[in-house]
């Protein structure tokens, strides 16, 4: 579908110049750009690849020479990323997720599917199970016995959802992601050694046959409004309680939140997060990539831990922390100029250490 200049700066709210009647198809970076795409030149730093592209059209910093640049015509972006995400929500062809209801996908008779739903080939809809309006399921997707989805929820190719859950509206499902499996819950008849590892912080313990049982998972899964699950996550439902994700909250591939988490509202949680049982992160909360956060403790709102972070005790809100195990943002970088130091240090020491203990001949011990 083609846009022209004029339109896509109106809808974006964005300021213009040039020739608005000029239609462009898609986005391009600035040297693989031709005439027919507009080219993503939202920063000075990439102005140079306009000389290798063949762009007519750029979105470009504030104040930019666009003329200069050789340009027909130009939209200006003084928060770039904010116009980046309008732009490809406006040039996204989206998916084909066919009409109606796929001749091959199974639907229990009892299930309710709204006005509007699409739900491909090989997808299997449980008993009870209530499918929202406008709701696009791709094939061979699991929804399983009396879960709740909401309005123009997507659910992706290999999207699994377990028993009893409730999906608010606009939910986001990629490929192969998990709502509502079991808890990871196991106990011991008698104290296990991790239990005597956990209670005395020490590795003695009585070595002893143990077997493991599970604990099973009565609760479920509740996801508000809005929330994106990345491909290869999965949500465990609680073991009483349910597991609560709030409205807006968004979840990058390959992540675990365990049984009983409670996650708030409009949080960003990137690839490799691990989240074990019963924490509580609060509002607005941004986990980097492979954080992981201990059980039972709380992290309160706009919280913001760096990459490769862990979090072992509770995190009072509006802190920035970072590092192993995770610290206060300046202590940590304190810390770290102080292991560099290390090296330098030891020599120090031993050259110290040398002419404290150099015997009367001067030679050190």
């Amino acid at each position: 579908m083609a846009h022209s200049i004029s339109e896509l700066a109106q809808g974006l709210g964005l300021d213009w110049a040039g020739d608005g009647s000029l239609r462009i198809t898609h986005a391009a970076e600035p040297a693989q750009a031709g005439p027919d795409a507009l080219a993503l030149s939202m920063d000075p730093k990439y102005a140079e690849g306009l000389g290798h592209g063949r762009a007519q059209a750029a979105v470009l910093w504030a104040g930019a020479d666009w003329q200069g640049l050789g340009l027909r015509a130009a939209i200006f972006a003084p928060r770039p990323r904010w116009a980046m995400a309008g732009i490809c929500e406006r040039l996204d062809p989206g998916y084909d997720f066919g009409d109606g209801i796929h001749p091959q996908a199974i639907i229990h008779p009892d299930a309710a599917i709204a006005e509007g739903a699409r739900i491909g080939p090989f997808s299997f809809i449980g008993a009870r199970t209530r499918i929202g309006p406008d709701a696009r399921i791709a094939p061979n997707v699991t929804v399983a016995e009396d879960v709740v989805i909401g309005t123009d929820v997507i659910l992706h190719a290999g999207a699994r959802i377990g028993a009893r859950c409730v999906i608010g509206d606009r939910f986001i499902a990629q490929p192969n992601s998990v709502v509502g499996g079991c808890g990871f819950s196991f106990v011991t008849p008698e104290p296990s050694g991790a239990e005597d590892v956990r209670a005395t912080l020490s590795g003695e313990r009585r070595f002893r046959a143990q077997k493991w049982q599970r604990i099973q998972s009565l609760g479920a899964v509740r996801i508000g409004d809005d929330v994106e699950l990345g491909s290869n996550s999965s949500i465990d439902r609680g073991t009483i309680r349910d597991t609560v994700i709030g409205s807006g909250t968004k979840i990058d591939s390959v992540c675990q939140i365990g049984h009983n988490v409670a996650v708030g509202e409009d949080c960003l949680l990137c690839g490799m997060v691990g989240i074990a049982g019963s924490a509580r992160i609060g509002n607005r909360v941004v986990l980097g990539g492979k954080v992981g956060v201990s059980d039972n403790i709380f992290i309160g709102d706009d919280v913001v831990v760096g990459g490769g972070g862990r979090i072992y005790t509770n995190v009072p809100s509006g802190r920035a922390m970072l590092g192993d195990p995770a610290t206060k943002l300046e202590t940590q970088l304190e810390i770290r100029k102080a292991l560099r130091r290390l090296p330098r240090l030891a020599a120090q020491v031993a050259r110290l250490h040398s002419a404290v203990f150099a015997d009367k001949t001067g030679k050190s011990e």
